[in-house]
């Protein structure tokens, strides 16, 4: 059923067999029923916490023509060899993937450090046309997320990131080059073009490798990872800037040369650490290989145990997955959660240097003071999410960091604007070290969306909702209220207060989804449970028994 908590059976759930399941395990067994019919009860046994032992999904992947390298039906492990697994997937491969979301978001972050050392005055423009091309980066970055998640199933996620992150690396040193408005809106359209895609790639690819119980925590070392980036980025700029006059270049130039020239390299090794799979990870940077034959093996099949549809992770996005997830309400409201709930964090992110230096630092020191609240986000997040992923609970968790950020914004529109310098900068030091909500609200619509293609345009969805609140929320705060930006935290309150009530009311809406599902198949005999599983056209999280 959907779960207003954390959204699908666990992994425990799929060790027992009662006679509510029978139908459903019948029909997975019955040769009569066509391929597309049985793909979607392999959703429908997971959900209803159906054995889906070694043979029945060995037998369904043969007659449904995958081959899926690895997959052993027979295989058995122990929880020490799995735990020796997921040893090797975080040493080996996160660190590869958390460098280039670290570079990603780097490279994102630099225009706000950029901005404080007088790049508008340098070209030309005053932060109207800063927000007009935050405006326009945001629609345009929405729109290439979908291309993300669905090039990357089709061409790997281990080469779309890397060719991805040698594109914005390119347009990265391109900023650079830019000496009006004109060059600035096309740098920053560029640059939205070739990171767009970067995100949704990269949670298909974890998909590969992780369970969805592993998944949140994974994904919040991913958010906390662009955290950390965030504030070293604060603290080379803190540096970097100072190199102004140096060749004749501003400072800002050489903080877009300098991130450009790491962002390419980086990129080129990449090429050569990514793996396709558990099953070949030797070769390039990888040398001998990550896994031996067994662990191989047991890899690839610990995942698709826990998640049987991942039996259809090779197969492209068709059309009526993009249709099926535009239509859902479910995947509406955690659009909504993303879009209204994180507006507020888009204005602050853009000046967080300006206004720290309106309160009477220097640039420099300006820059480097927003280090510590990305820092503070990292961990916060990463308790948060870590105590979901224990709890199984995703809603309470996300009121609770919405209201953080409410409670900070009215906090901070409070106070004189002649308070100690300290104390403003320690408000905003509490507004920006709030638990990020958005690793919860990917974990949560990902556990909630099925099947597999649906739930790849879903994800992509989520990332281009992630991006699209920058076109109002980059209007914010205009020049005019500048530098304290009165009335605009004023609208940054609404918005704030807005998320909070999203997180209740897509949470009572789960809850309430599940208890009438719940009774309508409780009512049900076992004949008209397997009826139900041979003549439904719902699929995925629309079935009764999702």
């Amino acid at each position: 059923m959907s779960n207003a908590g954390l959204g699908t059976a666990d992994e425990e759930s799929f060790g027992h067999q009662d006679n509510e399941n029978v139908s459903t395990l019948a029909s997975l067994t019955n040769n009569d029923i066509e391929a597309e019919e049985k793909q979607v009860l392999v959703v429908a046994a997971a959900s209803e916490g159906v054995v889906l032992d070694e043979k029945t999904i060995g037998k369904l992947a043969d007659e449904l023509g995958k081959d899926v390298p690895g997959y052993d039906p027979g295989l058995e492990w122990s929880e020490k060899e799995e735990k020796r697994i997921v040893w090797i997937l975080d040493t080996r491969l996160m660190p590869w993937i958390l460098l280039s979301t670290f570079v990603l978001n780097m490279d994102r972050t630099n225009i706000s450090n950029a901005i404080s050392d007088n790049l508008p005055a340098n070209l030309g423009f005053d932060i109207n046309t800063v927000n007009n091309a935050t405006s326009i980066y945001a629609i345009v970055f929405s729109i290439f997320t979908f291309s993300g998640a669905i090039l990357a199933k089709r061409f790997g996620p281990h080469r779309w990131i890397p060719i991805l992150m040698v594109s914005w690396g390119i347009v990265t040193l391109a900023h650079a080059t830019i000496t009006d408005a004109v060059g600035y809106y096309f740098v920053r359209i560029f640059i939205a073009i070739t990171e767009g895609g970067v995100i949704p790639a990269t949670l298909v690819y974890l998909g590969l490798y992780y369970k969805s119980t592993e998944y949140a925590t994974r994904i919040s070392w991913f958010w906390g990872v662009q955290s950390i980036a965030s504030a070293v980025s604060g603290l080379m700029a803190s540096g970097i800037l100072q190199l102004e006059g140096v060749n004749g270049l501003q400072g800002w130039k050489w903080l877009f040369i300098i991130d450009g020239i790491i962002t390419v390299v980086i990129a080129f090794v990449l090429f050569l650490v990514f793996p396709r799979s558990a099953t070949d990870t030797k070769g390039g940077l990888r040398f001998g290989g990550w896994f031996d034959e067994r662990q191989a093996r047991i890899a690839v099949t610990r995942v698709i145990r826990a998640d049987p549809i991942k039996l259809y992770y090779e197969d492209h996005v068709q059309w009526s997955d993009v249709w099926s997830a535009f239509i859902d309400s479910r995947l509406w409201g955690h659009l909504l959660i993303t879009a209204i709930g994180l507006t507020p964090i888009a204005p602050l992110g853009t000046y967080l240097p300006t206004i720290i230096k309106s309160f009477g630092f220097n640039v420099y020191v300006s820059n480097a003071l927003t280090a510590p609240g990305y820092i503070l986000t990292f961990i916060s997040m990463t308790i948060m999410t870590s105590h979901s992923d224990r709890t199984g609970d995703r809603g309470y968790h996300g009121i609770f960091s919405a209201s953080w950020l409410l409670i900070g914004f009215i906090i901070l529109r409070s106070v004189p604007d002649d308070s100690n310098k300290y104390l403003l900068w320690g408000i905003l030091l509490f507004i920006s070290s709030w638990p990020l909500t958005h690793p919860l609200n990917i974990s949560w619509m990902s556990e909630n969306m099925a099947p597999l293609g649906k739930r790849t345009v879903a994800s992509a969805a989520v990332i281009g909702a992630a991006n699209i609140f920058s076109v109002w929320a980059g209007q914010i705060y205009q020049a005019a209220d500048a530098p304290r930006f009165h009335t605009g935290n004023i609208i940054v309150i609404v918005f704030a207060f807005a998320g909070v009530l999203l997180w209740i009311l897509q949470r009572s809406y789960l809850n309430w989804i599940n208890k009438k599902r719940e009774s309508i198949w409780a009512g049900f005999s076992d004949e008209q449970k397997q009826e139900y599983n041979e003549t439904t056209k719902d699929v995925g999280n629309d079935r009764l028994d999702f």
